[in-house]
């Protein structure tokens, strides 16, 4: 193909070809030229981290190890875990309180749609073949809980600057699930998990998983594992009182907790090659079926919800396919390299939920299902290289990513639900990257670590995402850190797509601001290929101390966000009607919206108690503040997200064989909207309810029964704090999720 019928890529391949041949060149240099040349030889050269490794020791960065799995295992989604970390809430997208109860991963309040979950350092997408409402909510689980807990090795959690060279969709930050590797000697262990609520009007958990892994042949090892769980629903009169619907044969009260069940298997086969590279060869199988609590998106239900929670019946189900093949290689003195080819399918199968109007997100026939199917393909790779320049020590970094992406989804565009009746219901978009980064010591206190990623989309053309943080050590045990990066987030395939059609016959038409009254419908929102990707300045600076067993710190960050895609009808100009199939309709589009900037703190303190830097005996403890988080043009929350969280825990090992260890989680307050933006209508009376401050604490013990077996039992929420959701929707302002009643759990593992 003649390159000239591709200008639009030429910079992608000119600044990979010029970040190669920098490498190369200082490499080659290195070895050739001696001190009088001004480079030092490579033999001289001190190997520093590479540019990753030192982000992952800035403020907006946090690890969770096996072992803090083990003392805290969570029931089912790694989510419940991962929300301890400072930085971290469980949020919806919007701040409307739509699917309450099945709240994702928020990192440093930007929205779980920008939060990038990796397993192994590869994108996880699965979430992308659910259909996203006109408020920016997908009914779905999210993407933390396709690697069951027994697997992992440790969790990292990159915030803010941190996570910036992992491009489009990260610009909250990053989740990087690490599972566990193979092993050199045959092992292997079998986990039982199970959680009892006191009241039996919350769901029990049931989960079985094993890990095995070991040598084959000469170079060749293996690792497989595998989970079996569920987790059942609440019932469907849980919220009964707090919302004033009783359940009856033609309707439920706002739904509780939808349950799951999960089926995952993961096999994974490594040939050292020699002691400098070896090939990794993975694939792995999930099943998610969630079983049906009522969830809904509106007040209003119907004689078929109420039948379906009733009954616990599946009306989704995913199918997550993935597999991968990287090559690893070390040649010597910090020169490293990876490639990975890595493939992800996913197959959505869900009951029919309504378009339009009050019947969004509803189920009115159980026989009506539909299927979207969404395939990802990534090729990736890096090269580490250490180097001297002006006397200087560096490691630097280049590397690459392609992205592809292709969605089938006929139900988003089937008949009736579009602008064209012969609308193709598939969609697809690419994105192709190329990072430089370095870890530069400028002196022995100061590290810089400067980096660049630029992104070339296949329908919102270029990106430049610019990084510097860096690190001085005040004293031996003071660390002044910062950062400030440049990130954001492309549409996704359904905001993006011309062809998909959101419907509403009236009642969710905006009101006319000079009139004041109703939009007469029906209000149609289409995608749109001329949108803008999301962007955002994300800045912050802390200081560390550690010494002796105590560590504390304290982090400001502040995020300045622009052109968030955003189907509120009410915040753009109200179109005339035209006629599509035979009808008057207004045509209103997903559009970007203005600025909006979310300021916050973050502070840690582990204080040692007894035993050497606190070994017996210490207290940990992490809190974030949010300062603010909204539009600066409506002055409307982004998300409803707590004032602060503070997490403590009180880990004490008793002796050798017996731990203890006591947790509190304490929330503030949170305030839902005032401003209905959707339709351009005043939030009044309960719609303004603010959920209080409330704290949420709990009890474990484990003992070490013989060398290869330990027992943990545990109690959450000892005290008994429950709070109930009062409205599917933001009827009742920020009271719209569940805080589960006391639960007694158990977990056993035997390895060998």
């Amino acid at each position: 193909m003649n390159v000239l019928t591709l200008p639009a890529r030429r910079p992608i391949f000119a600044l990979g070809l010029l970040a190669t041949a920098l490498a190369a060149s200082f490499n080659a240099q290195a070895q050739t030229s001696n001190v009088r040349g001004g480079v030092t030889s490579l033999e001289e050269i001190r190997v520093l981290p590479s540019a990753e490794e030192a982000v992952k020791q800035a403020p907006g960065v946090s690890t969770i190890t096996a072992d803090d799995i083990e003392k805290r295992p969570p029931a089912n989604d790694l989510s419940e875990l991962i929300r301890t970390m400072p930085g971290v809430n469980l949020t919806g997208n919007s701040p409307s309180g739509s699917y309450g109860n099945s709240r994702q991963i928020d990192l440093r309040g930007m929205g779980p749609e920008n939060t990038l979950i990796l397993i192994d350092g590869k994108p996880v997408s699965s979430r992308d073949s659910i259909r996203m409402g006109r408020n920016g909510e997908r009914n779905t689980r999210g993407d933390s809980n396709w690697v069951p807990v027994n697997a992992i090795e440790r969790i990292e959690v990159l915030r803010g600057p941190a996570a910036a060279r992992y491009g489009s969709g990260a610009a909250g930050g990053v989740v990087n699930i690490i599972t566990k590797a193979p092993t050199d000697t045959f092992s292997g262990s079998v986990t039982a998990y199970g959680l009892i609520p006191e009241d039996s009007d919350y769901g029990s958990t049931r989960r079985t998983g094993f890990n095995l892994s070991g040598p084959i042949a000469d170079k060749l090892s293996f690792r497989v594992y595998g989970n079996i769980a569920k987790t059942d629903s609440d019932k469907p009169a849980l919220n009964a009182k707090s919302s004033g619907i009783n359940v009856s044969e033609t309707n439920v009260p706002p739904a509780g907790r939808e349950g799951v069940r999960n089926k995952d298997i993961n096999g994974l086969v490594r040939l050292d090659i020699n002691r400098d590279h070896r090939l990794e060869l993975e694939g792995s199988f999930s099943r998610q079926g969630n079983i049906f609590a009522g969830e809904r998106l509106f007040t209003n239900g119907n004689a078929t919800i109420a039948s379906l929670a009733d009954d616990g019946a599946e009306t989704n189900i995913m199918y997550r396919r993935a597999g991968s093949l990287s090559h690893y290689g070390d040649y010597g003195q910090g020169r490293r390299s990876r490639l990975t080819f890595a493939y992800e399918g996913t197959t959505n199968s869900r009951l029919n939920e309504g378009l339009a109007g009050g019947g969004e997100g509803s189920i009115s026939n159980p026989g009506a299902g539909s299927v979207s199917e969404l395939r990802s393909l990534n090729l990736s790779g890096e090269y580490n290289t250490p180097l001297q320049i002006a006397n200087k020590h560096v490691l630097m970094t280049v590397g690459f990513e392609h992205r592809d992406q292709r969605l089938d989804d006929d139900y988003a565009t089937r008949s009736g639900q579009t602008i064209n009746k012969n609308a193709d219901s598939k969609s697809k978009a690419r994105t192709t990257a190329a990072y430089v980064e370095g870890n530069i010591e400028l002196t022995e206190a100061l590290t810089v670590t400067p980096g660049v990623r630029f992104d070339h989309h296949s329908k919102f053309g270029d990106n430049w995402s610019p990084s510097l943080n860096a690190s001085y050590f005040l004293t031996d045990h003071l660390t002044l850190k910062g950062g400030i990066a440049r990130a954001f987030k492309a549409p996704n395939l359904y905001q993006s797509n011309p062809n998909y059609l959101y419907q509403t016959r009236g009642n969710g038409c905006p009101y006319d601001p000079v009139t004041g009254q109703r939009v007469s419908g029906p209000c149609y929102i289409f995608g749109n290929d001329d949108l803008s990707p999301e962007r955002s300045i994300n800045k912050e600076i802390g200081l560390a101390y550690d010494k002796a067993g105590w560590a504390a710190g304290l982090t400001y960050f502040q995020n300045d966000y622009s052109n968030k895609i955003v189907a509120d009808m009410g915040d753009q100009t109200i179109p005339d009607a035209v006629n599509i199939g035979g009808s008057l309709v207004r045509p209103f589009q997903w559009v970007n919206s203005g600025k909006a900037v979310i300021r916050g703190l973050e502070g840690n303190l582990t204080i040692p108690i007894l035993g050497e830097n606190g070994e017996t005996l210490s207290l940990s403890n992490n809190l974030t503040y949010m300062i603010t988080n909204k539009s600066k043009e409506t002055n409307q929350p982004l998300t409803v997200i707590p004032r602060y969280t503070l997490n403590s825990t009180l880990d004490w090992r008793v002796n050798d064989k017996l731990s203890m260890l006591a947790t509190a989680t304490l929330y503030g307050k949170q305030k839902p909207r005032s401003q209905n933006l959707s339709n351009n209508s005043t939030v009044t009376g309960d719609g303004l309810r603010e959920r209080g401050s409330y704290a949420i604490f709990g009890l474990s013990g484990a003992y070490q029964v013989t060398k290869s077996t330990h027992i943990r039992l545990g109690v959450n929420n000892l005290f008994d704090k429950r709070l109930y959701r009062e409205d599917s929707g933001s009827g009742q302002g920020a009271n719209t999720y569940n805080e589960p009643g006391r639960q007694y759990y158990a977990t056993l593992t035997a390895s060998f």
